[in-house]
């Protein structure tokens, strides 16, 4: 199993791109280090100006991972992060600990990069179901190498998992992801229904011209297995910022290709903050129900007024959004001797500050310099 030191020293001769990392806000509280929280109302919560309040954590492990998807990551891969620039499992655990205890969060999701690079990971999640206030824990992954350790991320705590899966074409999965490994993700997605992580989601970026085509194929494929396809848009959080909005596919062309043989109806239940529209999938020939699907269109349909997560960094830096410019350092707060509550107030100036949305329709948008693998799914 591959692990996240440096990853690896660069190969002579190869051309990594640097992660375009921005300088955290100053949190030592001089000067104009954090929001200005004059008018926070007296709320242990993680509120912010627009009347939302963060309880779910998204929380990256890591920053490498061991494919290199086109949306992504280059070809050549990143300029990971150090293995001691990475959070530890105490100090991953104890920011958990603080957001469930001192700041509302009752569900942390932890993403990367590839999570499952960090052999530590079952001790992170044990750490975590061990809170007095248990979260809901998940995980977003890859699936290599879960066959192997679906059974003991189950017994240390994990409730389920989504795992990112754009194709179950070896010819197109490859040439997406630059390797060959489809059959060890659907390895992993085997051990995960055996160990009984369930529901297991699996979500799939489409790509004009590379596997859109194969939408219908796909969720007859997880509908067959049990599994709950999550149709993504593609996002400006690639490495190569190749990113077009006039050429990504979009929820309209998504509902489209599914159309010929499938008939979506949208289900009755409140999304309360969830980022997919979910739908009732029936056969069009037959009317036979199949189960459902859900559709995440960040980019032509947002759901920013409704946002309830905060995310941390794999080297503890507060984001209040996919597409923040600015990011609040607590790993040296920690580090620093920061007791509980300090760090609590930190995160909760932070997240005062988020806008109230990406503001990807702007004329003046521009995408965060970090890639989607160094800033956590």
């Amino acid at each position: 199993m591959s692990t996240p030191a440096s990853a690896a020293a660069t190969p002579r001769g190869s051309r990594r791109v640097s992660l375009g990392i921005p300088v955290p806000r100053r949190t030592d509280g001089l000067g104009d280090a954090l929001p200005d929280t004059s008018d926070r109302p007296a709320t242990p919560a993680l509120a912010d100006r627009f009347g939302r309040a963060a309880t779910d954590l998204r929380l990256s492990l890591t920053d490498f991972c061991n494919l290199r998807c086109t949306y992504c990551m280059p070809a050549s891969g990143l300029t990971f992060l150090g293995r001691d620039e990475l959070l530890s499992p105490a100090e991953i655990v104890r920011l958990v600990r603080i957001g469930v205890e001192r700041l509302g969060i009752e569900q942390v999701r932890f993403t990367g990069g590839e999570p499952l690079t960090r052999p530590d990971l079952e001790e992170i999640i044990a750490g975590v179901a061990a809170l007095e206030r248990r979260p809901d824990i998940s995980l977003t992954t890859n699936a290599i190498g879960l066959d192997h350790r679906a059974a003991g991320l189950r017994e240390a705590g994990l409730d389920r998992i989504n795992v990112s899966l754009d194709s179950v074409v070896s010819e197109t999965f490859e040439r997406l992801t630059r390797r060959p490994l489809l059959h060890r993700v659907l390895a992993g997605i085997d051990g995960a229904r055996a160990a009984g992580l369930a529901p297991i989601k699996v979500n799939a970026v489409l790509l004009p011209g590379v596997n859109d085509h194969e939408l219908p194929d796909l969720l007859d494929w997880c509908l067959d297995r049990d599994l709950q396809l999550r149709v993504i848009e593609q996002m400006p959080l690639d490495a190569d910022r190749i990113w077009e909005r006039d050429g990504m596919v979009t929820a309209a062309d998504a509902h489209a290709l599914l159309a010929g043989r499938f008939a979506l109806t949208p289900v009755e239940e409140p999304r309360d903050g969830a980022p997919a529209e979910l739908f009732e999938v029936s056969e069009r020939a037959t009317g036979r129900p199949r189960g459902r699907v859900g559709v995440i269109a960040s980019v032509t349909r947002p759901f920013c007024a409704d946002c309830r997560r905060t995310r941390l960094t794999a080297e503890g830096r507060v984001r209040t959004c996919l597409f923040s410019r600015e990011e609040t350092d607590l790993r040296g707060a920690l580090r620093g001797g920061a007791d509980d509550e300090e760090i609590a107030r930190r995160w909760r100036a932070a997240h005062w500050g988020k806008k109230a949305g990406h503001g990807m329709d702007s004329a003046d948008f521009r995408p965060p310099d970090r890639p989607m693998s160094a800033i956590g799914g």
